[in-house]
């Protein structure tokens, strides 16, 4: 599930695009829809920069320089509230009730973390290439 959710944030792809391995599209979305309307993936994200900034491996030092930084025309006036939640369905409501796959959710984003560093830091040794 995490994996489809990741996958179509990395590539952009529609969800009817998902790939067949990560599972029903429908569900794959329905889940990060629920998520992210209960405040799933901030607290996630709070917890895993907590991790990383205990460790030492965050570096809180950024400068934005906000004479550079435009926005669209459109931008102003955005809707802030997260969707709604869906509405009681029967089963399926109470499927996503009883599910709460914090540690499993959390040592899958760790992972993909270290796996993202690792790949990073093996790119970083090899030599350049000339194109």
């Amino acid at each position: 599930m995490i994996d489809g959710i990741l996958h179509r944030v990395r590539t952009g792809v529609q969800w009817r695009d998902l790939p067949e391995r990560f599972g029903p599209w429908k569900t794959v979305y329905e889940r990060h829809r629920l998520w992210s309307a209960d405040g799933t993936w901030e607290r996630l994200l709070q917890q895993v920069q907590a991790a990383a900034d205990a460790a030492g491996e965050i570096d809180w030092d950024v400068s934005v320089d906000s004479t550079i930084v435009r926005a669209h025309q459109h931008a102003a006036g955005a809707r802030t509230d997260p969707p709604p939640a869906p509405g009681s369905k029967g089963a399926a409501g109470v499927e996503y009730q009883a599910e709460t796959p914090w540690q499993s959710l959390i040592v899958r984003l760790v992972e993909v973390v270290l796996e993202v560093r690792a790949w990073a830091a093996r790119g970083a040794g090899s030599p350049a290439s000339s194109t």
